[in-house]
């Protein structure tokens, strides 16, 4: 018997939500597809987004090559730019653009020879200090780029670090700074993300970049939790419930003795653990649902079950259906109880098969394992 331990990946729920970004950017909007697109399947999830997505983002060359060679066309940006000239040579010969964040970057542009000139989006930082040209550089690093036979049309973008803190007024600063350092040069601009493209009207431009926000996943909680303007949940990470046992109050449930029953209680164990990306750290009381019912994680995940407290659904027992995560259980909410985000929880998952689901095709495609989604 197969295990039961899967994800199902709802691809209707991934165009609404990329429909929803658009919407509220009213402009462009890269659909980021990074690290397997979050885990979903980057290839599946850009597949399903053919023909709506405005164009991709992914943060390395390899992850850009790997669309093309499955056959996807449009824009795609790559976030990190050019590890080598090696990097900037494959970027012209797929047609994808590059963000250039560095000097170093620039004179790998400077080396590239017999190529149709690429796209370039010069990289501001406007406050996060993590990469990109300070405000002090940008005039320099524009003139330097448009010198080069290599690069053709020339971007602006920046990232910001607190978009998804509403309180705070860090974003409206690099807003500020951003608009300053690029002043009236010519180019497109892209400065929100998904928090950015949710609560900053203001720093809504020519392009957005949908991330987290295509999963189901709201950077700081400011969308309502239903209707159109809801996310929708894309994957649902599932299992089923293989043993049960009752035991008496008093007795220790798991690894270190962490969880002790106070009643007699009825503990469900479920196909699913921290090697399958469940985290770990997850405390008791974190809610899965059972048969369509909340109820209580109870006991430390270990690697590859976990136990929950059945006591309050006397039907549910051996071959009830479990849902760690999806449209009845939000991946924030486990992310929160867990001290994480919602990104860690679904970039982790692998070990368990996943199953494409949409209307266009019941089921889109299937495998087993993380590294043969991803090239599904």
């Amino acid at each position: 018997m197969t295990r039961p331990a899967r994800a199902l990946i709802d691809l209707d729920a991934l165009r609404h939500n990329y429909a929803l970004a658009r919407r509220l950017h009213g402009g462009q909007v890269m659909a980021v597809l990074k690290a397997n697109g979050y885990g979903h399947g980057s290839i599946a999830c850009a597949r399903a987004l053919q023909g709506l997505a405005d164009g991709y983002a992914v943060a390395f060359m390899q992850e850009a090559s790997l669309l093309r060679m499955a056959g996807i066309d449009g824009p795609i940006l790559v976030l990190e730019g050019a590890f080598s000239d090696d990097d900037a040579q494959e970027a012209a010969r797929h047609d994808c653009a590059l963000v250039v964040h560095s000097d170093v970057q620039i004179e790998m542009l400077q080396r590239l020879r017999d190529t149709r000139p690429l796209q370039v989006w010069l990289k501001v930082d406007s406050g996060m200090h993590r990469a990109g040209f300070t405000p002090a550089q940008v005039e320099w690093a524009h003139a330097r780029l448009r010198a080069l036979p290599a690069v053709g049309e020339i971007g602006f973008m920046t990232h910001f670090a607190r978009a998804d803190e509403p309180a705070s007024d860090m974003t409206t600063a690099q807003v500020a700074c951003f608009d300053a350092a690029v002043g009236a040069l010519p180019g497109p601009r892209s400065l929100c993300n998904s928090a950015g493209i949710v609560g900053w009207s203001p720093a809504r431009r020519d392009w957005g970049r949908a991330g987290i926000m295509l999963y189901g996943s709201d950077p700081g909680g400011m969308l309502p939790r239903e209707g159109e303007d809801a996310l929708r949940a894309v994957m649902t990470l599932q299992s089923e419930i293989f043993a049960v046992r009752t035991l008496p109050a008093g007795e220790p449930v798991g690894y270190g003795a962490r969880d002790v029953t106070r009643r007699d209680t009825r503990v469900g164990l479920i196909a699913m653990g921290y090697a399958d990306g469940y985290p770990r750290n997850a405390p008791a009381g974190t809610p899965v649902a059972v048969d369509g019912q909340l109820a209580p994680l109870f006991g430390r995940v270990s690697m590859d079950m976990m136990t929950v407290d059945l006591t309050d659904l006397p039907q549910a027992g051996v071959g009830s259906k479990v849902e760690l995560w999806g449209a009845q259980v939000p991946v924030d909410r486990v992310a929160e109880a867990a001290g994480m985000i919602s990104y860690e929880l679904l970039c982790n998952v692998k070990r368990v098969a996943f199953s494409y689901v949409s209307s266009d095709a019941p089921v889109a495609a299937a495998s087993a394992a993380r590294g043969q989604h991803a090239l599904a």
